[in-house]
């Protein structure tokens, strides 16, 4: 006889349908699994083999094949193992046909408890588009695919559990999703720091626009410190902001049941000695990498010259486009990468070049090859350059009421939803990422600030992407103004933020 269960793939961060069909057929005792599984899905046998016989149900002594169909494409993890029972038991005349509209997604332990998967999101998304009424998935997951709100979602701890609802004796009742709310309690404030009341400045503008900023300045100054305080000011996320974060964590297993969804903007902070496939995503099997984790959030790169050329080099494509595109032989999939890239660096390798103490132990010829790390093409990328120097003894003992991020916030969240409404047609949600069409009829420049910009264009040495860059965070400036158009103000600030000497020479 044979059964056919209805489960899912994943592809990148999107979702397929997976056909499980399971033959049982008289002969000596045999189980295989085709349709291009890997070694995980492959070893879904013993998984099934043991569950069944641990939970008292007959396991067939049969020759059993069980089809992964499409079967042209690789099927990878352990999500099989539900539907592949459910298959042979089916097949084998121990349950009941299953309803066309019911799907299963599942890793088996060999007592028949239902373990996490990665993923459940962009399959659960995908069951809901394609016609699935009722999807079935581990406990540990119910709580993320239930933002999936085309199809019902039933948390399964235990193959007992399942087969009770099925068998009409105990249904299982499905879930319902919570409202996610952002919690920033735990997360450090803006009003813990200190003086740099310009680099606040600069964040805020920042994080309003979704800029990428680059900080320099000597050891101690609170580089580091601020930029880990970006998250709380950052704006709050929309939901389909949150179910795109939630598919790239999910699939990378970072989900939890006590963290089903991204409320929250990512933040991540890769080590110097990170590789370049593990920035831009890859192994054979490919996963996405930090640009594709910090996906609607913030990339931060502490020591920034410190980090290999290859792997700087690897941001410049994601960085214009907002994805980036993995290929392998056996395969080839893009990942979503809309990140605010956030970098910081010391001014050379000991860090005191220029400071009042003359610390400084490098040689001119030792700085100019430490600023050679960075590229021009990459610098020529960031929309904002920050200088944050070292505080004086006034400043660190001064007792003063900061603004905290929470009020900050307040002015972020209002500049980008005036971005959100302004961009609605395009699906643009920044002015980071606005184009030429809307830099031209948002970016408009009287005769007065048009005189600046050629002035500066001319002693910058700017590029035509800086141009552009310059506008689009006077636009930005413009806007946590609450103006309508860009004033003389509004752009000698955008210009200020372009300005760091040694940079000049890069």
């Amino acid at each position: 006889m044979v059964s056919k269960v209805r489960s899912f793939g994943l592809g990148g961060i999107r979702g397929y349908e997976v056909s499980v069909e399971c033959y049982v057929a008289s002969g000596l005792p045999a189980f295989d699994i085709v349709g291009l599984p890997d070694a995980a899905v492959k070893e879904a046998r013993e998984r099934v083999r043991a569950a069944t016989k641990t939970c008292g149900m007959p396991f067939p002594m049969s020759r059993i094949t069980v089809n992964l169909a499409p079967a042209n494409t690789k099927k990878a993890g352990t999500v099989y193992d539900l539907p592949v029972m459910l298959g042979i038991l089916c097949a084998a005349g121990n349950i009941t046909p299953l309803p066309r509209d019911t799907a299963f997604l599942g890793e088996l332990s060999l007592t028949g408890e239902l373990r996490h998967i990665s993923g459940a999101l962009p399959m659960a998304l995908c069951a809901g588009k394609l016609g699935v009424k009722h999807l079935f998935v581990p406990a540990d997951n119910a709580a993320e695919a239930a933002y999936a709100s085309d199809v019902a979602i039933y948390p399964v701890a235990h193959v007992h559990d399942l087969m009770s609802h099925l068998r009409g004796i105990s249904p299982i009742k499905p879930i319902s999703p919570k409202t996610p709310t952002p919690d920033y309690s735990f997360a450090p404030d803006f009003s813990e720091v200190k003086g740099q009341e310009h680099v606040k400045r600069a964040l805020e503008v920042a994080a309003a626009g979704g800029h990428n900023i680059l900080i320099v300045g000597p050891p101690g100054a609170g580089k580091s410190m601020l930029a880990k305080r970006l998250p709380t000011i950052l704006p709050d996320m929309s939901r389909d902001e949150m179910i795109e974060t939630t598919e790239i964590h999910s699939v990378a297993g970072l989900t939890s049941r006590e963290r089903p969804i991204m409320s929250s903007r990512p933040f991540r902070s890769p080590h110097h000695t990170v590789s370049a496939p593990a920035i831009a995503g890859g192994t054979s099997n490919p996963k996405p990498g930090e640009i594709s984790l910090a996906h609607n959030g913030i990339l931060f790169l502490d020591e920034l010259p410190e980090f290999s050329r290859d792997v700087l080099e690897a941001l410049r494509q994601p960085l214009e486009d907002g994805q980036v595109t993995i290929s392998r032989a056996a395969s080839s999939v893009t990942y979503p990468s809309r990140f605010m890239l956030v970098c910081a660096m010391n001014p050379c390798k000991c860090g005191w070049v220029g400071h009042k103490s003359g610390r400084c132990i490098c040689s001119a010829h030792s700085v100019t090859k430490y600023h050679e790390r960075l590229s021009g093409p990459l610098l020529d990328r960031l929309d904002m350059y920050i200088e944050a120097p070292s505080l004086e003894y006034e400043e660190l003992i001064e007792v003063r009421e900061a603004e905290s991020s929470c009020t900050i916030r307040k002015r972020v969240n209002a500049a980008r939803n005036m971005q959100r409404r302004r961009y609605q047609e395009s699906k643009i949600s920044c002015n980071a990422h606005i184009g030429t069409q809307q830099i031209q009829e948002h970016c408009a420049l009287s005769p007065e600030c048009k005189k600046l910009m050629r002035d500066a264009y001319s002693r910058l040495a700017m590029t035509a992407r800086s141009y552009d860059r310059i506008l689009r965070v006077a636009r930005t400036i413009a806007d946590l103004d609450d103006a309508d158009r860009i004033m003389i103000s509004h752009l000698a600030e955008a210009i200020q933020y372009r300005q760091i000497s040694f940079l000049q020479n890069v």
